[in-house]
């Protein structure tokens, strides 16, 4: 068995930290929830089929003032919970309250609370930035008496007010992603919700959504996040909740998801699966994928001796590629496999 060079710790990089001002966390009560969806099943019919199950008994809060992620695969129900809470469905059974307000009973009120940014941006290239979001307040109901100013906020919120005369087909994906948030952000919502919002954008693009987002929510806004990126998921949310096939099979901080797995993670190539490595103590887990073992572990050194004393005897051509901690890819494998799902809109 040999050993690369890197075998250290390796810390958290700064941009994927959680934020140093969370909070312990604590069970929300009624009152403090932006969005709770209570008992939510959602199924499509289908012909000659069973009805497709998108949405299973769905109960998760949402408290006012966080930024919560909404993570799962393809066909997990991420879409759909987005599309139920905006009023665009109307779920099988359960209910939707976004601000003490039933979707199912009076959506117009819910949708005036909300801002969305969905995955296509749906732009009017042609316009300008001003153009498009005076169009889009003069829509969502602006007071005109608000609308210049408003529409000054916001491109000044997202870093856009220098190129607001600009037509948005001279923009970069990055920058339409910035005003399609401007967009949402025009009649001053008290819930944000972004689908996939940095999806396709460069890493500075990125960046700059990211500060833009925490901004929100240290106003006080609420922002349900939905995203594959686990390192957005990992840098944004006070809160996360995983879904797989419609049901909700985990939630809590990044800390604590990443906590299932234990302490420390040891990478190992190997030509074979190893499972009897999950037999030692202090070991909580091992998988295999594309020639590479992760033993999850308790973190004690005494455990990474055992390991690496194990590998020496039963598997000497093993290479150790890296100690670390476990991250939300490990987390959001290690709950929903490896295998390739294809794209289903649920």
């Amino acid at each position: 068995m040999t050993a690369s060079h890197n075998t250290g710790t390796a810390p958290l990089r700064p941009d994927t930290a959680a934020p140093a001002s969370r909070a312990a966390p604590r069970p929300p009560s009624p009152a403090d929830c932006a969005v709770s969806f209570r008992g939510l099943h959602m199924e499509f019919p289908r012909r000659h089929a069973e009805p497709l199950v998108a949405l299973e008994s769905l109960n998760l809060n949402i408290e006012r003032g966080q930024i919560f992620g909404l993570l799962g695969p393809n066909g997990s129900g991420k879409t759909t919970s987005v599309n139920l809470l905006c009023g665009l469905l109307r779920p099988t059974r359960g209910t939707i309250v976004c601000e003490g307000i039933d979707v199912r009973t009076n959506v117009t009120a819910v949708r005036s609370r909300l801002g969305v940014v969905p995955q296509e941006t749906a732009l009017y290239n042609d316009l300008t930035a001003d153009e498009n979001l005076a169009f889009h307040a003069r829509l969502y109901g602006v007071a005109r008496r608000r609308r210049r100013e408003r529409i000054d906020e916001v491109l000044e919120l997202v870093g856009l007010a220098q190129r607001r005369r600009d037509r948005v087909g001279t923009y970069s994906g990055g920058m339409q992603r910035r005003l399609a948030l401007a967009r949402a952000l025009l009649t001053a919502p008290s819930v944000v919700v972004l689908d996939e919002p940095t999806l396709g954008v460069d890493v500075q693009s990125r960046a700059a959504l990211w500060e833009r987002v925490r901004r929100i929510a240290d106003d006080g806004g609420t922002v349900l996040l939905t995203t594959n990126y686990m390192e957005e998921a990992q840098a944004l949310a006070d809160n996360l909740a995983i879904l797989d096939h419609g049901v909700l099979i985990a939630s809590g901080t990044p800390d604590e998801l990443r906590g299932r797995l234990g302490q420390t993670f040891i990478d190992i190539r190997t030509a074979r699966p190893i499972p009897e490595l999950a037999q030692l103590p202090g070991v909580t887990g091992v998988s295999w994928h594309d020639g590479v073992a992760s033993v999850s572990a308790d973190g004690a050194p005494a455990t990474t001796r055992a390991i690496l004393d194990w590998l020496v005897e039963r598997d000497p051509s093993a290479v150790v590629v890296g100690i670390r901690r476990p991250d939300l890819n490990d987390v959001f494998l290690d709950l929903t496999g490896t295998a390739l799902r294809d794209g289903g809109g649920a």
